[in-house]
């Protein structure tokens, strides 16, 4: 069984948490109750990754834990790394960042994270910065991309 896999990124700071929630939840229940085993990955560089975290600690306690996890993916060693064990499923540095600069290691981090994915999720309100750079890489390779900034119907997964 090959894990459907979901990435995450958003701006470092985010003005409205009550859209991201609403458009959120529906997602979270359709891979959870869609998906034979999902994958959610996300990082921890700002607002968004953090509260994207505990709304799917939410949906999960709401729509069922058994066949998902909750990954960090981090783009070095960072000090506190055993506190992060703790509240996800499993930290990792993917091994090719290995020796890779700070600055570099989170777009590649990035990279790597949409690269591994079957589904991508943002929250990107303008066209700049690591979230939209994120976006844009997903729809390069094809990978489906949700964007819960936009107006509209709520997306679908």
């Amino acid at each position: 069984m090959r894990p459907y896999t979901v990435a995450f990124f958003g701006h470092r700071q985010v003005h409205d948490l009550n859209r991201i929630d609403e458009r959120l939840m529906p997602l979270l229940k359709q891979l959870i109750e869609g998906k034979e085993y999902v994958f959610f990955t996300v990082g921890r560089s700002g607002e968004f990754d953090e509260y994207v975290a505990s709304v799917i600690k939410r949906a999960r306690r709401e729509y069922g834990v058994d066949n998902s996890d909750l990954i960090l993916a981090l783009p070095y060693r960072v000090a506190n790394m055993e506190d992060y064990a703790a509240y996800y499923d499993a930290v990792i540095i993917p091994e090719c960042l290995e020796g890779v600069h700070p600055k570099g290691a989170i777009t590649g981090r990035n990279r790597w994270m949409v690269e591994k994915s079957d589904l991508v999720i943002v929250y990107v309100e303008r066209e700049q910065g690591g979230a939209y750079s994120a976006k844009r890489y997903a729809e390069s390779l094809g990978i489906p991309v949700v964007n819960l900034a936009e107006e509209g119907v709520v997306p679908r997964a």
